[in-house]
């Protein structure tokens, strides 16, 4: 947005919240919006060479709710390439890097979202997550991030409708604040099959709950997932703090199906949709990630694919057995502490080489197969002084009490210096040793005034 429109839609608010009738509840709040994500009259670029000048004629139905409850739309935030990955570097923009090192990554594909937030640019903005793309970038840069059920926040520009590990979601600094733009982004669509008219949530309420009643599960690992040392040693000791002051807290068994070939093949399923028919006609257009899973899923066979959806279908009973023995799980976000942003992605981890780029993000996409609400929160930083995010995973459509578990537990970490929130120092931040912009090779068209230059943009999460 122009910042003399911003600033002349904040004056309006302004007198509007004295006047006493503000058009909504996030009347005047500067919003930023991630940039898979349409928004009428500005740049929506993907990320991709293919849409640098791409300005939409119409908002995503989100975004059309945030702009009814009074947001003024301030920015776009970063993605890598069509959202594919956990870098957010991309050809058109450069890359985004971590608010507490700028030689470090802020995690994708949310990441220019978690950057914001962390560096106190914007108070909320919107992500999308398919494999963990607003629980990592969110858990790098001390934010939180929340994928919700399925159900709860329209997605009617899936190209699979029927498939339901791609979401949207809200990110925040605080759960209260995520919880107040979830309030507002909830809701049916037609488009969405998997959206449901349901009576409204009041997420901006959230009840209250005892820590002392709350049966907590835990996993290091998620089923056998790869995790640095360091890690774990920095979640065993944030469960050293939670631990007593909870119902029950033991080990969950997370080994509930072949999550891993599964996610492959759902992935590859959704991008080739998405993406196969332009490769085919452009492939220079674009990056080696999104033809990579394009190619992934030629591979496979309609038998492939049957198992899949079938092992999916087991893994959600699985999990909604699991959690008949509890109220929550917690575990680590992400496998590693935040690297460098030249780095593509985590290449090895405790001593295992990955066999695909977005291996390493496999602490949140196996969660993601559940099709429960998962959120991670700030707990303090890493053995490497970066911050550390506790992801907390909910019962499938059970949001309300997930979120209202997470706020108790956040009032509990912000008691000790360990454990809070960290915060980012601008004023100290180290300069990145690379020029964060070195990767761009087409810069975004800002003289496009057609929504035409955007050629049929599709997203598969």
């Amino acid at each position: 947005m122009d910042i003399e429109d911003a600033v002349a839609c904040a004056a309006g608010a302004t007198q509007r919240w004295q006047d006493g009738c503000p058009v909504g509840p996030l009347d005047g709040l500067p919003i930023g919006v991630k940039d898979l994500q349409n928004t009428k009259g500005l740049l929506t670029t993907h990320g991709s060479i293919r849409a640098r000048g791409y300005i939409p004629d119409s908002d995503l139905p989100m975004v059309a709710r945030l702009r009814a409850a009074g947001a003024i739309i301030l920015a776009k935030t970063n993605v890598p390439e069509m959202g594919a990955g956990g870098n957010s570097r991309n050809r058109v923009w450069g890359a985004t890097s971590n608010p507490f090192d700028a030689n470090l990554i802020a995690g994708g594909s949310s990441g220019g979202s978690a950057a914001a937030l962390a560096a106190n640019f914007l108070p909320l903005c919107t992500g999308s997550d398919t494999g963990g793309s607003l629980r990592m970038p969110a858990a790098l840069c001390g934010v939180v991030g929340y994928r919700p059920s399925v159900d709860v926040i329209a997605h009617p520009t899936r190209p699979l409708g029927w498939s339901g590990i791609s979401v949207l979601g809200p990110m925040a600094r605080t759960v209260d604040d995520m919880a107040l733009l979830l309030d507002v982004c909830q809701g049916y669509h037609a488009n969405d099959p998997l959206s449901a008219p349901s009576v409204r949530v009041p997420f901006a309420e959230l009840p209250s709950i005892d820590l002392k009643d709350l049966r907590v599960g835990f996993s290091e690992d998620f089923g056998g997932v790869p995790v640095e040392q360091s890690i774990r040693e920095t979640f065993r000791a944030r469960l050293e703090v939670l631990g007593p002051q909870v119902k029950e807290c033991r080990v969950a068994d997370l080994d509930i199906g072949e999550m891993d070939r599964c996610f492959d093949i759902l992935r590859a399923e959704s991008f080739g949709v998405a993406f196969g028919e332009a490769i085919a006609k452009d492939p220079d257009s674009f990056g080696k990630h999104i033809k990579d899973n394009v190619a992934l899923g030629e591979t496979m066979s309609l038998a492939d694919r049957g198992w899949a959806h079938a092992e999916q279908t087991q893994i959600l009973r699985k999990y909604n057995a699991l959690m008949a023995e509890f109220d929550v799980i917690v575990l680590p976000t992400s496998p590693v502490s935040p690297f460098a942003w030249t780095q593509p992605y985590a290449e090895v981890i405790d001593g295992q080489k990955m066999d695909i780029y977005y291996r390493w993000l496999a602490l949140c996409y196996r969660g993601s197969l559940t099709g429960g609400p998962s959120i991670t929160l700030p707990c303090g930083r890493d053995g490497s002084g970066m911050p550390f995010g506790l992801q907390v995973m909910g019962p499938v459509r059970g949001d309300e009490g997930l979120l209202s578990a997470a706020k108790a537990m956040e009032t509990l970490f912000r008691r000790s210096e360990q454990t809070a929130r960290p915060l980012a120092n601008m004023q100290t931040l180290p300069h990145s040793r690379v020029d964060l912009r070195s990767i761009v090779t087409h810069p975004p068209d800002l003289d496009a005034n057609s929504a035409s230059s955007g050629a049929d943009m599709r997203t598969a999460v």
